[in-house]
């Protein structure tokens, strides 16, 4: 699959019915996740990005970019703080293509797998990915355009700005090393779910 035909085929799902219910489940699971945020003093640990990394998955950057402006704007009209600048949605939609990019092409590919004590497969390429889709997110969002766009609107002084450089780097780090084992715990069982669930159709389809 290449780059811009991933754009194409992820398009698709939007036709897909399942696709778009799935997707609508984990939309709303993006906003409970917002209520269980956890604060380590200086900062607070936040698990939305597992849904949106989950639907990048499953359905690619396509989606992925209309889910992340969704669960934007439903973010906002849930717990509306401040006033709503349509800038950060589309950067929230930007996440869900970084990992519609990063996750979605694993599905045409042979994947190297190693097996666990327990007998399971593990699909290394899926880490792999993940963990890069994970540091695009963190560096590309939340340091560099959220960061730009918080200084822009001057909610981080320019004469701060190193400061907030800083705070913003350690906490993003510490939020790194507690989301990456949650997400390559999350998106082998949302994978496999899903191709259950996919395989229990087409058993009731032919039935």
């Amino acid at each position: 699959m290449s780059f811009f035909s991933m754009f194409t085929e992820s398009a698709r799902e939007f036709t897909r019915v399942r696709s778009m219910c799935v997707t609508a489940v984990f939309i709303a699971v993006s906003m409970v996740l917002e209520f269980f945020s956890i604060d380590i003093g200086f900062a607070k640990i936040n698990f939305a990005f597992l849904a949106i990394a989950v639907i990048g998955m499953l359905f690619g950057p396509t989606v992925g970019f209309a889910a992340g402006l969704a669960c934007d704007v439903v973010g906002f009209l849930v717990h509306p703080t401040g006033a709503f600048l349509p800038i950060y949605t589309i950067v929230a939609g930007l996440q869900g293509v970084i990992y519609g990019i990063c996750l979605y092409p694993k599905h045409n590919r042979l994947a190297p797998t190693i097996t666990t004590r327990s007998g399971k497969e593990l699909d290394v390429m899926l880490l792999i990915r993940a963990a890069l889709a994970r540091l695009l997110d963190v560096v590309i969002i939340n340091l560099v355009l959220n960061t730009a766009l918080n200084l822009h609107y001057g909610f981080i002084p320019s004469e701060a700005l190193h400061v907030a450089i800083g705070m913003r780097l350690t906490k993003n780090l510490a939020c790194l090393i507690v989301d990456l084992p949650i997400l390559f715990v999350m998106l082998p069982v949302a994978h496999a779910a899903y191709k259950r669930m996919g395989a229990l159709g087409s058993a009731r389809s032919k039935a």
